[in-house]
């Protein structure tokens, strides 16, 4: 490893980012599946919580770290394993017990700066975001795309079927059941049967694009 320095600011930005990836997945849930507002001081304590989590985490590295090169001190036999330690690892265990505080120490920091939680959460957002953008492009290329135009088409078809088959006639028979003021008399086994069930003409009239 090289200096104690670089090994914590590479500690940091590795802590960094597995905070951002805990915000945006935290940001997605809220947003998406609770239906809530965005707005950075309603997210900035988990932020906070998350940080200082993986500053814990980083003391007891450290701690096990110190506890290891104790238990290493004047030992000279051959090590029974990886982690069975020997006196000369006492170097090595002394630099990485002082690395793992470094990390946790800054990340403390972080924890307590009102600039650095709003630029985690805001960074998580844009992440969320780009991924819920990426998602509803993928979808809008696939439902979007005429059969003449994609090269893809024939080959694609049997998901697209098992995709309504799975998805698509379930989430429709959800939102009829759930339109209580406006009852709609459904036949649902008529509704959710596999597509195989149906003749040649009517799968092939369902495959075609809307003009």
């Amino acid at each position: 490893m090289g200096k104690t320095s670089d090994a914590i600011a590479e500690g940091v930005s590795i802590a960094s980012a597995a905070a951002r990836l805990a915000v945006r997945n935290h940001i997605l849930v809220e947003t998406i599946a609770h239906d809530e507002p965005f707005e950075v001081a309603l997210f900035a304590p988990f932020a906070h919580d998350t940080l200082i989590a993986l500053a814990d985490e980083q003391q007891r590295a450290a701690d096990r770290a110190k506890r290891q090169r104790k238990k290493a001190w004047g030992k000279f036999s051959d090590p029974d394993g990886t982690h069975d330690y020997r006196d000369r690892d006492m170097r090595n265990l002394r630099k990485r017990h002082r690395q793992y505080v470094g990390v946790a120490k800054e990340l403390r920091r972080m924890a307590e700066d009102p600039h650095v939680i709003r630029t985690i959460v805001e960074q998580s957002r844009d992440a969320a975001w780009g991924d819920v953008e990426a998602n509803l492009q993928r979808r809008l290329a696939v439902e979007g795309m005429r059969a003449d135009l994609d090269p893809d088409y024939e080959m694609m078809r049997a998901a697209r079927m098992q995709s309504l088959r799975l998805i698509d006639l379930p989430r429709l028979a959800a939102h009829r059941r759930r339109a209580v003021a406006e009852p709609v008399e459904v036949d649902a086994e008529a509704a959710l049967a596999e597509p195989e069930a149906a003749g040649p003409e009517q799968v092939e009239a369902a495959e075609q694009p809307e003009r």
